[in-house]
């Protein structure tokens, strides 16, 4: 696209494939611009399906619950729980999905009024998943039943321990499952080999919601709620936006419509938690995907990362605006330690690959150290993933033990590769889904697990393009990049993996303003031939050759790539260019 073969970061610009008639009928169909269009027809958008894209209702999408295998268990077992009184906990996972997780059980046991026990475990101590002393504590308190959100699935040996003290486990998981099951009452997660629900794609935070519609249902049929009100588990979609987004799941069919009807619950700001963390993020606009994803949940992770696991979970689950802030004020700060942390290593890791020619060769890049602090090292496996193109595994050493976190790019199952490490007996722990694994090595298996993971991520890059492309929607001029086209735009959101937010070219943006601004972000004001400015930010690429052609472009035009957002400062209804990539037109 524009001619661009070779950008300022090596990237080929490729035009989304399209069907160009599709495109144009669906913008006629529709009344919006040809790029609308063409941005629908590109995300596989008929013509018959446009109205309901652009409008989506959960009653259309919601399935029954039932169609997940031992979903019925899972709700009958709860309702019995709750109405004879049993004491029941919910055991999470401390990042995003985790929280929301335990934080959606939680309110809506509140809802039903039955207390509900949460247990986040400690993620240096106790690291990820069930772990048998945890699970023998509920029980020694008298907890009857516990139940596994965003975790379990891999767990055997401390459920069946929990199985042996009578404790009945309920796992509701999403993760890649093996042929063997855990030891549990029931067993909810649509990556069991034998689960044909068709809903593979939900974060653990839309399993739990439809744990808790099934387990309504039951209660309903029981007449749990003959005397008291009857909960309405919509007023909880934003917590269930919100671990979807966090979580990187495709934002397609079901995943879609809970992601944007959850925004919609959102911008009431019912929850004090992330009305907390709003307020303190100086959130002046309704929030969206780009919100979830890179104001919320950095924050709410951070707890679990370098602080206490429980408080994300904590802040979503409170109803008191004065704790909800204080809890907030604490994620920041640990916020801000992270980001120290994670920058110190982000450097040491480039540096390792720097010095192994760029990684040029390698279809994955496996690298450890004793020194990097494993709360981060998920985050620093993202970056790297982003910088080289290629799957990335970062493995945290503490004396014999690895803890690693890998991150993948389209078309390369990383949760399935390490799962086949496990099953190869090369883990002391493993699993994850597509995009994003977590796993534990012991130090003198770590060289064989590298070779196994860089021969199975081979095979399957093998038909991926050895050039790195950028997919762009259409091109616009600088006045052509308006907040009348945004608008228009996000009502074929919400945007995110599987579902890209549109990306278009700028083409020949004279650049006026270029200088450094933040911790190494580029700002820009572009200027067109038919006056009109636009703003733009690239961010963390300052140091980059990018980076340092844009930042002396004052004064000479450029091609660039990247996405439209909003632009409200100060009460303005503006647009401005989330800047991805840049490139010299041909006559420069």
């Amino acid at each position: 696209m524009l001619n661009v073969t070779q950008s300022l970061s090596g990237r080929i610009w490729r035009q989304r494939p399209a069907d160009d008639r599709t495109a144009l009928a669906l913008s006629q169909r529709l009344g919006v611009p040809d790029i609308v269009g063409r941005v629908l027809a590109g995300r596989g958008v008929g013509i018959d399906q446009a109205t309901g894209f652009l409008n989506p209702t959960l009653k259309s999408y919601l399935p029954d619950p039932s169609r997940l295998r031992d979903m019925d268990k899972a709700a009958d077992r709860l309702a019995d729980a709750i109405t004879g009184g049993e004491p029941v906990a919910v055991f999470g996972d401390y990042d995003v999905d985790g929280a929301t997780s335990s934080a959606l059980l939680h309110r809506y046991f509140r809802a039903c009024g039955v207390d509900l026990t949460v247990y986040i475990p400690d993620r240096q101590k106790e690291g990820y998943g069930p772990n048998a002393p945890a699970l023998l504590a509920l029980r020694a308190k008298g907890i009857a039943v516990a139940v596994t959100v965003d975790c379990g699935i891999a767990a055997f040996e401390p459920l069946q321990a929990a199985a042996d003290a009578g404790l009945d486990m309920i796992v509701v998981d999403h993760h890649q499952a093996e042929p063997r099951l855990p030891v549990a009452r029931a067993v909810v997660n649509p990556n069991r080999l034998d689960d044909d629900s068709g809903l593979g794609q939900l974060a653990a935070v839309g399993v739990s919601f439809l744990l808790i519609v099934a387990l309504n249902r039951a209660l309903r049929q029981r007449g749990w709620f003959a005397n008291r009100p009857e909960p309405n588990l919509l007023q909880w979609l934003d917590l269930v936006a919100l671990g979807t987004v966090c979580d990187v799941v495709p934002l397609t069919g079901l995943n879609r419509v809970l992601v944007a009807q959850g925004l919609k619950v959102a911008a009431g700001r019912g929850n004090p938690g992330l009305t907390a963390l709003g307020d303190l993020a100086k959130l002046d606009q309704r929030p969206g995907t780009y919100h979830l994803g890179f104001v919320f949940g950095p924050r709410l992770n951070a707890g679990g990362r370098v602080g206490n696991s429980h408080l994300g979970s904590k802040l979503l689950s409170t109803d008191d605006p004065d704790e909800a802030r204080a809890i907030a004020e604490k994620l920041d700060e640990y916020n801000l330690e992270r980001r120290e942390i994670e920058a110190a290593i982000q450097i040491q890791a480039v540096d390792h690959v720097e010095a192994m020619g760029g990684g040029e060769g390698k279809p994955l890049l496996f690298l450890s150290d004793p020194r990097w602090h494993q709360g981060v090292i998920g985050i620093v496996a993202s970056r790297l993933k982003d910088r080289f193109h290629r799957p990335t595994i970062i493995v945290a050493v503490d004396g014999d033990v690895g803890k690693g976190s890998g991150r993948s790019v389209p078309g390369v199952d990383l949760g399935a590769a390490v799962t086949a490490a496990k099953q190869a007996g090369l883990l002391l722990a493993g699993g994850g889904h597509a995009m994003a694994a977590g796993l534990s090595v012991a130090v003198d298996k770590m060289a064989k697990l590298e070779v196994f993971l860089t021969e199975r991520i081979a095979q399957a890059m093998a038909g991926q393009p050895q050039r790195r492309e950028i997919s762009l929607d259409g091109a616009l001029s600088v006045s052509g990049a308006s907040r009348d086209l945004f608008d228009t735009l996000e009502g074929a959101g919400p945007f995110g993996a599987g579902h890209p937010e549109p990306r278009f070219a700028i083409a020949n943006a004279d650049v006026v303003k270029a200088d450094l601004v933040g911790q190494n972000h580029v700002r820009m004001v572009m200027a067109g031939p038919r006056r009109g400015r636009l703003k733009g930010i690239a961010f963390g690429i300052a140091d980059t050759p990018l980076g340092q052609a844009m930042l002396s472009a004052k004064g000479r035009s450029l091609h660039l790539a990247g996405h439209l957002r909003a632009d409200d400062w100060q009460g303005r209804r503006g647009v401005q260019l989330f800047i991805e990539d840049a490139a010299w037109p041909e006559d420069q």
